[in-house]
C-alpha cells in the first residue's frame, strides 16, 4: 500500500472523527448568535408565551415564510415563495413594509375575524427565529398561533403537509425558532423538495434553484398548500395545544420531550 493511500485513509478517518464535534460546535455558535441578537430587544417571556391576554391572542395569528433574504427561487427559501403567493391571494402583495423592530418585512391584514400577520425575516435562515420571536413579542402572538412555512428534505417534490409542533428534524430555521421562542409547539407547513441525488452536498442542493420542470410542479404545490394553509388558519379546532410540544425555561433551559405521536397531515399534488 502506497504512502499516499495510507495518508488518504488517515485523513478520511480524522475528518470523520471531527465531523460530529464540528457539527455540535457550529450548533452552539448559532445558538449563541440567536441569544446575542435576542438580547438587543424586548422579547417574549415564557409567561407571555403561555398565552396571556388569551382573548386577543386567539384572534391574532402569524404566518412566517422561512428562508434566506435575497435568495428567492432557491429550494431553501421555498417558505418565502409560499408566503409571497399567499400575500397575492389575499390582495396584499404590494403592501409589505420593512420593520426594523422585528428584523423583517411585515404585512398585517384580516382574514374573517382573525388579524393575520405575515412575516418575511430579513435574517439568515439559521437565525430566522430571532425575527420570529421579535414579531411574536411586538404583536403579542403565542407560539401555537405561529405557522412556519419551510422546505422539507424528507418529503419529495410534489408533497406537502401540516406538522403540529415537535422537533425541528434538522431544519436550522425551525431550530432557531424553537430556540428563540422557548418551545416547539409551532405548527408548520412543510413543502417537499426531496433529497439530492448522487454525491451532491445537501447545503449546495438546498441553496440551488429549481429546474423549470421542478418549478412547474412547485407552482401547483404552492397553490394547493395555500388552500390547506387558509383552512388551517381559520379553523379554530386545528390550533395546536401547548401540551403537544415542549417548552424551555429561561432559567435552566430544561426541556420536556414532546409526546411520541405523529400529528403530520400529508398532502400530495393532484
Amino acid at each position: 500500500m502506497s504512502n499516499t493511500t495510507v495518508r488518504g485513509k488517515v485523513w478520511t478517518a480524522v475528518t470523520q472523527a471531527f465531523k460530529l464535534p464540528m457539527a455540535l460546535i457550529m450548533r452552539m455558535i448559532t445558538k449563541l448568535i440567536n441569544r446575542v441578537l435576542m438580547s438587543t430587544s424586548a422579547l417574549p417571556s415564557p409567561k407571555m408565551m403561555n398565552g396571556q391576554a388569551a382573548g386577543d391572542c386567539n384572534r391574532r395569528k402569524m404566518v412566517v415564510g422561512l428562508g434566506n433574504p435575497g435568495m428567492n427561487g432557491s429550494r431553501h427559501s421555498v417558505g418565502m415563495a409560499v408566503l409571497t403567493t399567499l400575500a397575492e391571494r389575499l390582495g396584499t402583495s404590494d403592501s409589505w413594509r420593512s420593520d426594523r423592530q422585528v428584523s423583517g418585512e411585515v404585512f398585517v391584514t384580516h382574514l374573517q375575524d382573525i388579524q393575520l400577520v405575515l412575516l418575511r425575516p430579513k435574517l439568515l435562515m439559521n437565525i430566522n427565529g430571532v425575527s420570529v420571536a421579535k414579531a411574536a413579542s411586538k404583536f403579542s402572538i403565542p407560539p401555537e398561533h405561529i405557522l412556519l412555512i419551510h422546505d422539507e428534505l424528507d418529503k419529495p417534490l410534489g408533497k406537502f403537509g401540516i406538522k403540529h409542533g415537535g422537533s425541528a428534524r434538522g431544519h436550522n430555521g425551525v431550530r432557531s425558532c424553537v430556540d428563540c421562542l422557548y418551545t416547539d409547539v409551532m405548527p408548520r407547513l412543510r413543502i417537499g423538495i426531496g433529497r439530492p441525488s448522487g454525491k451532491t452536498p445537501v447545503d449546495r442542493y438546498v441553496l440551488g434553484r429549481f429546474s423549470q420542470e421542478e418549478q412547474n410542479v412547485l407552482d401547483s404545490v404552492i397553490k394547493q398548500s395555500i388552500d390547506v394553509l387558509l383552512t388551517f388558519v381559520t379553523d379554530s379546532q386545528s390550533q395546536t395545544s401547548p401540551a403537544e410540544g415542549r417548552r424551555a425555561s429561561h432559567k435552566n433551559k430544561a426541556r420536556a420531550l414532546s409526546p411520541p405521536q405523529d400529528t403530520t397531515e400529508e398532502h400530495k399534488q393532484n
